[in-house]
């Protein structure tokens, strides 16, 4: 493994703008701006200034805020600020975020009363994670069966996750979607110490399976984000979607579970699939990678194709940090700086702190928010975290 063309000294600079960002720009945004101190949970629709503009509550939202500030509690370091402001969030969703069978809303007013059935697995998804990692945090059993409930609620529903809500004519064109398993490859290792052993194994085995040959086409080196029932392209809008920034961060889960399962193949392949897809997404007129784009080039139903968003350009940085530490692959580390240079000139916000989300295509700031519907305490931090954490390892081993 050589990684050592890069200077150590560029290494450090780098820590350093990342803990600097994450420390003292991103993190002190949603502790300000987010915490709802007369109903509890978290405002997450928020100008650029942090301002509220809609109170609205959307628990995928609030259980990826929650899992932030426990995570960086558990991770970065052991702050009673961050474990509080978890512990605010969890109180909400406890006893607000269910319906009576433990299947997560999507989303609730300021008070906490449903508003959108739970058609959305996320949902439940993100609550796995959050009260998984609350467990480690506190110990507190409570926390650790509603992962373990929630996660097996997951389990039976991942064949038809939306259920009732599923608004697909069954039998005409039945496709299943890239997101579920991408998602179940982390949700699994992040709340692995508390199911079994034999259960995790499986699951992985199964997911693994599922991302890295059922979703991917190997003749064009890319992941489709829909595919048959029995794991065939289908040549329609669906079947031809192409999302670089999904394909990108389920490579980051299977490095991750490659350095777990000690399968250093397992590594090698993702590495390979992160670039091919960013060669792939990257635009070259203006910088910058896609947000959706068809397998034959084609028109996408996404009117929304060219716009570059924030969280896809974080989980690519994430991707190719891991990428060069365990593969020393060069080029990792070249288009690494490429991306940085993009999201930073791009996305951050010295002004006000945090990162805008949208841009047009040529870079320009689309929406001056920097919360919303999708957008709240997750990406921006989770990546700069994610980043700082494997800068420092990249730095220990030179």
């Amino acid at each position: 493994m050589n990684n050592s063309k890069v200077s150590k000294e560029r290494i450090e600079q780098f820590i350093n703008q990342y803990r600097n960002e994450l420390e003292g720009s991103v993190i002190p945004f949603w502790m300000k701006h987010s915490k709802d101190t007369t109903h509890g949970g978290y405002f997450t629709c928020l100008t650029k200034e942090g301002e509220v503009y809609d109170t609205d509550k959307f628990i995928w939202l609030q259980a990826r805020e929650v899992w932030q500030f426990a995570k960086l509690y558990n991770t970065c370091e052991q702050r009673e600020e961050w474990l509080e402001m978890a512990l605010h969030g969890a109180r909400f969703l406890q006893k607000h975020g269910a319906d009576e069978k433990g299947q997560w809303y999507f989303s609730l007013n300021q008070q906490g009363e449903p508003l959108v059935q739970p058609y959305n697995i996320f949902s439940d998804c993100f609550a796995t994670m959050a009260f998984g990692q609350l467990y480690k945090a506190t110990g507190n059993e409570e926390y650790g069966q509603l992962a373990r409930d929630t996660f097996y609620s997951i389990l039976r529903r991942q064949d038809n996750p939306k259920g009732p809500y599923n608004k697909a004519f069954p039998g005409t064109r039945e496709l299943k979607n890239f997101a579920l398993p991408m998602i179940l490859s982390n949700l699994a290792l992040e709340i692995e110490s508390l199911l079994p052993q034999d259960l995790i194994q499986e699951t992985l085995d199964k997911i693994i399976h599922e991302v890295m040959e059922v979703f991917y086409f190997p003749e064009e080196g890319l992941v489709l984000e829909n595919v048959s029932l029995d794991g065939q392209f289908v040549d329609c809008f669906e079947g031809r979607l192409l999302n670089p920034g999904h394909a990108i961060e389920a490579m980051w889960f299977m490095m991750d579970l490659g350095e777990k399962l000690n399968r250093p193949e397992l590594i090698e392949k993702a590495v390979k699939i992160t670039l091919d897809t960013l060669e792939y997404g990257w635009d070259k007129s203006h910088g910058g990678i896609f947000y959706f784009m068809d397998l034959k080039g084609h028109p996408t139903q996404q009117l929304e194709w060219d716009q570059k968003l924030w969280w896809v350009h974080l989980e690519t940085l994430v991707a190719l940090l891991k990428g060069y530490y365990h593969t020393g692959n060069q080029a990792c580390w070249e288009w690494f700086e490429k991306v940085h240079e993009y999201a930073w000139n791009h996305f951050s916000d010295p002004e006000h702190g945090e990162w805008f989300g949208y841009l047009n295509r040529e870079g320009k700031v689309l929406r001056p928010l920097k919360g919303g519907k999708w957008k709240g305490c997750f990406h921006v931090p989770r990546g700069l975290m994610y980043c700082l954490q494997t800068l420092e390892r990249i730095n220990d081993r030179k």
